[in-house]
């Protein structure tokens, strides 16, 4: 997630300057070989403007049905992480006061650390690659193209310091890690009630938080793993595209009737609107998937992170880990 106030110019042309540079190579041509035919031989291979303008309107339209419903997906995972951050205190602070009995201190840091096992699996297994999504441009040195490949590996130096290693090896032949820390979350929930630590209202509340953790668990992974139709991505796309073939012969119809020497004006203007339209394209694109580890995506990582702090200071634990904080505008 960029955190900065706007993204500057630059770094918004150099993020999406090739349509820009093809564009232009493109209107080149195009100007060069009406000016010759021209020239020569009286050729007009210009086009009306106006049937490319409607073709334009219809462009931006779909456009922008494609950018708003790329946007609900977003907005859609920050919720479900944002009900994340308010069940898990409200299950840190039901925990912190509900146990009591022998060993309650102990039992309460075991809760807390393993509903921490449980965020850690399940934001590591939303940020495993899938084939629609941009691996090649994740955050540098954040989230690698090679996650898959490292999840087990990584997660286990993370979760071993939240629950016992037995208790982890228990998962590694799980297809869902972290679906499974959940189950044995709630099977400690219950045997704590069975040992009388607190009575079955209680035992309720806290079985209905694990209820609500498996129902924000599905929801992020029917966005992870459903991705946006390919059928409207893919229309876009060559919509887009056969609009920008188009651009270069209307511009050269409204700027050559000025004389040839405003001809070359509809090279950069070509370039210019090609550049817009592929820009809006690429941010409903990759506005997509929210937890690609990308520069737009949902800071996961962060808001894991939040919740961590939260619970372990409900327990009056030591070494707390500090919040993340944004580097270079980018915050995980």
């Amino acid at each position: 997630m960029y955190t900065k106030r706007n993204y500057g110019f630059w770094m918004t042309f150099n993020w999406s300057k090739w349509p820009f540079i093809y564009g232009l190579a493109y209107a080149s041509a195009v100007a060069l070989v009406f000016y010759f035919l021209q020239s020569l031989y009286k050729i007009d291979i210009s086009l009306n403007w106006q049937p490319v303008s409607v073709l334009g309107i219809a462009v931006a339209f779909y456009l922008g049905f494609k950018n708003n419903s790329s946007y609900d997906r977003t907005w859609e995972a920050r919720k479900i992480w944002g009900g994340i951050v308010n069940n898990s205190r409200t299950f840190g602070a039901a925990i912190n006061t509900f146990v009591n009995g022998p060993a309650a201190e102990s039992i309460k840091k075991a809760l807390i650390y393993r509903h921490i096992a449980w965020l850690t699996a399940l934001r590591y297994q939303l940020r495993l690659s899938r084939e629609w999504e941009h691996t090649n441009d994740r955050i540098k040195n954040k989230y690698v193209p090679q996650v898959c490949e490292e999840y087990i590996d990584r997660l286990e130096k993370e979760v071993i310091f939240y629950i016992s290693e037995n208790e982890y090896s228990s998962y590694t032949n799980k297809s869902n890690i972290a679906s499974q820390i959940l189950a044995t979350q709630s099977l400690e929930l219950q045997r704590l009630r069975d040992e009388g630590y607190y009575e079955d209202f209680r035992h309720m509340e806290l079985h209905k938080l694990i209820a609500t953790f498996y129902d924000d668990q599905g929801r992020s992974e029917r966005i992870k793993n459903f991705p946006f139709p390919r059928q409207y991505a893919s229309t876009a796309l060559w919509l887009t595209m056969i609009f920008a073939m188009l651009i270069p012969f209307g511009m050269i119809n409204i700027f050559h009737t000025d004389g040839i020497g405003k001809l070359w004006l509809a090279v950069p203007f070509s370039a210019l609107v090609i550049w817009m339209f592929f820009l809006m394209e690429k941010i409903g694109d990759y506005s997509e998937n929210p937890f690609e580890g990308t520069y737009n995506d949902v800071p996961i990582t962060s808001i894991a992170r939040a919740i961590e702090i939260d619970l372990r200071e409900m327990i009056n634990d030591d070494n707390i880990p500090p919040a993340f904080k944004s580097e270079n505008g980018f915050l995980m």
